[in-house]
């Protein structure tokens, strides 16, 4: 990933996030899955564990936006994270995930690091650690997303997370990426 620019290439304003990456083989097999239950955003979002949702900010701030997440990422040190079953959100809103059932912690203290000073912002709903894996589909679709994430399963170490742009073909792309302090 590349160095965020500063700024000279860009619009006034883009769209981040920040994420942390599902490694492979995981993350293709949620992406699967998701384009499996005709999820139209499954090829266009990398799987992940949101840190922060998308926020739109003005070019100008990505210098020290990179430095606020270099220093983010340096106070936290590598974790383990597993994903198993499933859990929804419904009936606030019709999402289906892959439960962080151990790392949750740890992402909360990261999200919360993160979504501090330049990135300081109020979110829709509390924060809830989860991998998507259905979003904005039918209920029998969801129902079904459901029962197959059930069986999920997948462990691996967390060592960073990734700051993400949206594009303006719509989709999220790694831009840059932050490993966390030593163990």
């Amino acid at each position: 990933m590349d160095s965020v620019p500063d700024g000279g290439d860009l619009p006034e304003a883009v769209t981040i996030g920040v994420s942390i990456t599902v490694p492979e083989p995981f993350g293709t097999r949620i992406q699967d899955a998701r384009a499996g239950h005709g999820d139209p955003l499954a090829r266009s979002i990398p799987t992940h564990v949101t840190l922060l949702p998308p926020t739109e900010v003005p070019t100008t701030a990505l210098p020290g936006i990179e430095a606020h997440l270099r220093a983010v990422a340096a106070g936290h040190r590598p974790f383990r994270m597993l994903l198993r079953g499933s859990g929804s959100f419904r009936p606030v809103s019709p999402v289906v995930f892959v439960r962080v059932e151990e790392g949750a912690q740890e992402c909360r203290a990261l999200e919360a690091d993160v979504r501090s000073g330049p990135l300081a912002r109020e979110l829709a709903f509390p924060y809830h650690p989860h991998v998507t894996v259905a979003h904005g589909l039918p209920e029998p679709v969801l129902d079904e997303a459901f029962e197959q994430a059930r069986g999920f399963r997948a462990a691996f170490e967390v060592a960073g997370f990734s700051l993400s742009r949206f594009g303006p073909d719509e989709v999220w792309r790694p831009w840059h990426g932050y490993r966390f302090g030593p163990a």
